[in-house]
């Protein structure tokens, strides 16, 4: 199980009541909401190894070269080195260190790998996987990692992570009208608002699936766009032709990357926290103790 962590700790945190505080009055619903999330993700879904996958850089720069309005509207603080400080709420900025103490004190591993996004992470553990795969995340690029033949799917969150829509190949097919090994190139060309990706003017998402199919990927899309004798109306061709620079590059910025460096660790899920004493003193100090409380017997299982 692979977990899309920031994903799922901004999940906790807007789900979860800023009531949810520590004896000292600090908020602490997203550490409480990761936990439980994580709590119930083990319980319903059983998984040998666990890795809550980290955005060491959640902008990289090679990908802020190819497009440079990529996440531009999330960023807080531009930095001369090193990543981009992202725009986050700032009761929940503080508990991201928290969130990264009581992981590493349960035992449970965090890997991220620098100028990496955690989807590149997710994408190379996913590759190297021998077995099944199970992705928790709320954000649809992942999806282009989907393969029924590998057993790799999507836990799609819809409420909290209780209920999650399991995506495999099928239901890609049916919600976006393209195979799951096409959804990167559908969604270059559609593009994303949420991550500042322009895609092709006139372009939307039920059209980017009918060229798709009809033209096998984005390179077929292109090659009928400069045919003059392909059936693509004088509009849809325009715009597809206008958009050379940036299709030239949104493949690459869009498609997870599957061989990252990765640092050497052990994935497996731990039975027992790694450091009981650590974990006894963080659930003191930030009021951590039913959350805990409920993981700790779900891991022995």
């Amino acid at each position: 199980m692979l977990l899309d962590t920031a994903s799922l700790y901004f999940r906790a945190y807007f789900g979860v009541p800023d009531s949810v505080r520590a004896p000292d009055g600090t908020p602490v619903n997203a550490v409480r909401g990761l936990l439980d999330f994580i709590t119930r993700l083990v319980q319903d879904h059983h998984p040998d190894d666990l890795v809550a996958c980290w955005d060491a850089d959640w902008r990289p720069q090679w990908r802020v070269d190819l497009i440079p309005s990529y996440k531009a509207h999330r960023v807080a603080e531009l930095t001369a080195s090193g990543p981009d400080e992202e725009e986050i709420p700032d009761t929940l900025s503080p508990q991201v260190p928290v969130i990264e103490e009581v992981l590493a004190a349960l035992g449970i591993a965090r890997v991220g790998a620098e100028g990496f996004e955690a989807d590149d992470v997710i994408g190379t553990l996913a590759a190297r996987a021998a077995g099944p795969v199970d992705i928790v995340t709320g954000d649809r690029d992942l999806f282009q990692l989907v393969d029924d033949a590998r057993g790799i799917r999507v836990l799609y969150p819809r409420k909290g992570v209780g209920e999650c829509d399991l995506v495999d190949e099928e239901l890609i097919r049916t919600k976006y009208g393209v195979r799951a090994d096409q959804y990167a190139d559908f969604a270059a060309l559609r593009g994303d608002t949420s991550d500042g990706l322009p895609g092709v003017k006139g372009i939307g998402e039920k059209t980017a699936a009918q060229l798709i199919t009809e033209y096998g990927d984005l390179a077929g899309v292109r090659a009928a766009a400069a045919d003059r004798a392909s059936r693509l109306t004088p509009a849809k061709r325009r715009g597809i032709v206008e958009a050379a620079e940036y299709l030239d590059v949104a493949p690459k910025v869009v498609m997870v990357a599957r061989d990252v460096p990765l640092p050497e660790f052990s994935a497996v899920l731990p039975s027992e926290p790694r450091d009981p004493a650590a974990l006894e003193a963080l659930v003191k100090r930030w009021g951590l103790g039913g959350a805990v409380g409920r993981l700790l017997p779900v891991l022995k299982r």
